[in-house]
């Protein structure tokens, strides 16, 4: 038998009867010893096609290296002259990027040595700018400085009045306190409960009452009494032989801030008690929002308003005008209305100025105190350095002395005794 009629069957491979058409397998159909010389020859044949296979595919396996290495030894042989060829364009264009290369550095430099020059000049300049810069900003702060210190001495004043006022109101409040706690124990009760606005308007209503007193003795101050109209305090001013002169109304109001109804309030009270002049006392913060920091007395709408620190002061400059009105009147009597004359002389520029030169002289004083003040301390710290000075000099010179005198010169005693 060949090898191409070679047939290799497995032992349970299935055939099917061409008679019965029964299917069975070749373990079932032939004898076993039929079937192990068909295994065995089927084993052999099998070997023998898989040695042929493994021969043919060695030999197609060195075909294809053969192959192989004749396409490597051409791809190398023209990788070799690609390379050859490419070194030489390479060299070629090296050189000549070299050449350009150093031409444009030579570009390069010159434009550095401009840019360095024109650098130089813009440093130049700019440190001189920086320089002009720096003389207007020490300029600037010490003027700022110059006027933060003229507004703090401002402040300082307006901060030192307020606490003056501050402590004499309280310390009239507290003398209030002890001197009706025993007498009026159920009034003070009520007042407490109505608040401290009522009890602190009271205290500088009293306040006022008893300046007025110790200012003018010659004046009757009436106190109006609580629920009846006509403001707080009635000032009645007497000329020396005890006419009487005229009529002050004067109204206080102790609070945070300024209310323009209390004008209106006032004015009713001087129609109905026939006041010549009304004058409406309030504290620092309660002033009129038009009036300036250092304004401290001025007429508002027909009323004068004046801070509690300069009251006696306004109302003795009003008296003097009252004073001087009732003697036009005496000695120009049945000439013109009494009111009318009144009202002309209080409202005339002069009797502004009067007031104006009363309160510029009490500003004057108060600045000269402070003046004198911050001298005497500043000739006391210069005086002690130069005492100072003075004496670490001598104890120098006596030191010397005594070294160079060695037993020969007495012992001076420079040093004061130690308690």
């Amino acid at each position: 038998m060949s090898d191409s009629d070679t047939l290799v069957l497995k032992p349970d491979a299935r055939v099917t009867c061409p008679k019965c058409e029964h299917e069975f397998s070749l373990e079932q159909g032939f004898a076993r010893h039929a079937l192990e010389n068909i295994e065995a020859a089927s084993a052999s044949q099998l070997a023998q096609l898989r040695e042929q296979e493994r021969a043919a595919a060695d030999k197609r396996a060195q075909l294809r290296e053969r192959e192989q290495q004749e396409q490597q030894k051409q791809a190398i042989e023209e990788a070799r002259r690609q390379a050859l060829q490419q070194a030489k364009l390479a060299s070629d264009a090296a050189q000549q990027a070299a050449r350009q290369q150093a031409e444009a550095l030579q570009k390069q430099l010159e434009t550095t040595q401009q840019q360095l020059t024109q650098l130089r000049a813009a440093e130049l300049a700019l440190r001189d700018e920086r320089q002009q810069l720096k003389d207007e900003k020490d300029r600037l702060v010490l003027e700022v400085r110059r006027q933060v210190d003229a507004k703090l001495v401002e402040r300082e004043a307006q901060v030192r009045a307020q606490e003056q006022e501050r402590f004499a109101l309280e310390k009239a409040e507290q003398q209030k306190k002890l001197d009706d706690m025993a007498s009026q124990m159920a009034e003070m009760q009520r007042k407490a409960e109505q608040g401290s606005q009522q009890l602190q308007g009271e205290v500088l209503e009293l306040a006022l009452e008893d300046a007025l007193k110790r200012a003018f003795p010659l004046d009757v101050i009436e106190e109006v009494k609580k629920g009846q109209r006509g403001g707080d305090v009635k000032h009645h001013v007497h000329a020396r032989s005890g006419a009487k002169a005229g009529l002050l109304l004067w109204e206080t109001k102790r609070a945070a801030t300024w209310n323009a109804q209390w004008l209106a309030k006032l004015k009713d009270d001087m129609r109905e008690c026939n006041a010549d002049v009304g004058v409406l006392v309030t504290t620092g913060s309660a002033i009129p929002r038009e009036w300036a920091g250092a304004t401290q007395f001025g007429l508002v709408d027909g009323v004068w308003v004046v801070v509690w620190s300069v009251a006696a002061q306004l109302g003795e400059a009003l008296r003097a005008g009252l004073l001087d009105v009732h003697k036009q009147r005496m000695a120009s009597a049945g000439k013109g209305e009494k009111a009318e004359a009144m009202y002309d002389y209080i409202t005339s520029p002069q009797f502004a100025q009067k007031l104006k030169a009363v309160h510029d002289a009490f500003q004057r004083m108060r600045e000269e105190l402070e003046a004198e003040k911050n001298q005497t301390l500043q000739r006391w710290a210069r005086r002690e350095k130069q005492l100072e000075a003075g004496k670490a000099a001598l104890l120098g010179v006596g030191g010397e002395l005594q070294g160079l005198a060695q037993h020969d010169l007495p012992q001076l005693e420079l040093q004061p005794d130690q308690p």
